[in-house]
Formats: structure tokens, C-alpha cells, sequence
């Protein structure tokens, strides 16, 4: 992997653990080569995994809709700044330029961003791996409701399998290493059995 697209808040959150956390993981992504992509922010964790990575050799690049550089939040030092019309734009290129995406705590944006990873993925209109860095057991609740869509029958089980998730760095790439894509002819039959049986 060598652009990994990673999701984050634009605030800092109530825990130092969020900073501390986008600190060890930006000094991972620079000391591996891995090159950044981001929502182009200079506020919240955004700032702080764009800082830390450049400050130590990496490489910031970021992707923000012109309604939010006019709002005047768009990080100015980074190495490439894309300015797209609108949100969509914005994941639609997340997706294309990264090899991969990892999670770390956020709010809206970042659960938008994760939810449209993952139907792409399900879709196959994107390949790549995505993982949820579990800091202090952040997403553990997002994980449970996504649990209880599985036993509700919203979710196939194959499905919840794409979302790779750790508390720890180096595991969490390790499992992004290691991902394969699902098929996907397989669960569009046994939808479209299901809605025939019925």
C-alpha cells in the first residue's frame, strides 16, 4: 500500500489518546513511505496526522470540497491539494486515488466515508481494504449495530467480514496486507432467491 486515504475528525475529540494515536499513526505511514490522503483540513485530528506526517519526511495530500476551502479550513503546506465541487466528488476521488482507508474516531463525515467504502466494496466498485482503528474501543458500538443488522438480515455476514478492524497499528496493516475482495455473484443470487421465495 502505497496511499493509504485515512478518516478522521475535524475536531480533536475529549481523549489526548485520539491525537496521540493520529501522532503514532502518521509517524507509521512516514517511516513505512506511505503517502497520506485526507480530507485536506488544518482543524481537529485532520491537522494533526497532516502535520505530523510531513514534519517527519511524508507526504500530505489533501481532497476538500470548494464550499469548505471558502470556509477558510483548508490546510495551506500540504504537498498536493485537489479542489473538488462537492462531498461526492471528494470520496469518489478518495477511492480512486487510495490503495486503502483506515478509520480513526470522527463524527458524521467519517461514517459517511466508511459507509461508502464499504458499499463499494459489497458493489465491487472498489476493491481496496478498509480498517477501523479501534481506539479505546471507539467504534466498538458502530461495530455492535453493524451486528445487529447481520442478525436482522440487512447485512450479510460476508459483508461485515470487509470491515477489518484493531486497537493496534501494525496489526490493522497487517490485515489490510492480507484482505481479499468477496465475490460478488454469489450474494446477488441469494438476494434475488430470497425476494422470490417470498
Amino acid at each position: 500500500m502505497k496511499k493509504i486515504c485515512v478518516f478522521c475528525g475535524s475536531s480533536l475529540g475529549k481523549q489526548n489518546i485520539y491525537k496521540e494515536t493520529a501522532n503514532e499513526l502518521a509517524l507509521f505511514m512516514a517511516k513505512n513511505k506511505i503517502d497520506l490522503i485526507y480530507g485536506g483540513a488544518n482543524v481537529g485530528v485532520m491537522k494533526v496526522i497532516a502535520d505530523t506526517i510531513m514534519d517527519n519526511g511524508g507526504k500530505a495530500i489533501g481532497i476538500m470540497p470548494k464550499l469548505l476551502v471558502e470556509k477558510e479550513v483548508a490546510h495551506e503546506e500540504l504537498d498536493e491539494m485537489h479542489i473538488v465541487s462537492s462531498m461526492a466528488e471528494r470520496k469518489e476521488l478518495m477511492i480512486e486515488m487510495s490503495d486503502a482507508f483506515i478509520a480513526l474516531p470522527g463524527g458524521f463525515g467519517t461514517l459517511d466515508e466508511i459507509s461508502e467504502v464499504l458499499t463499494a466494496n459489497q458493489l465491487r466498485i472498489s476493491d481496496k481494504p478498509i480498517g477501523l482503528l479501534n481506539i479505546d474501543n471507539f467504534f466498538t458500538p458502530l461495530l455492535n449495530f453493524i451486528d445487529h443488522c447481520v442478525s436482522e438480515g440487512f447485512v450479510r455476514k460476508e459483508h461485515r467480514r470487509n470491515i477489518i478492524v484493531s486497537s493496534e497499528i501494525d496489526d490493522l496493516i497487517d490485515k489490510m496486507d492480507q484482505y481479499q475482495p468477496l465475490s460478488m455473484g454469489k450474494w446477488i443470487d441469494d438476494i434475488k432467491q430470497e425476494s422470490s421465495s417470498n
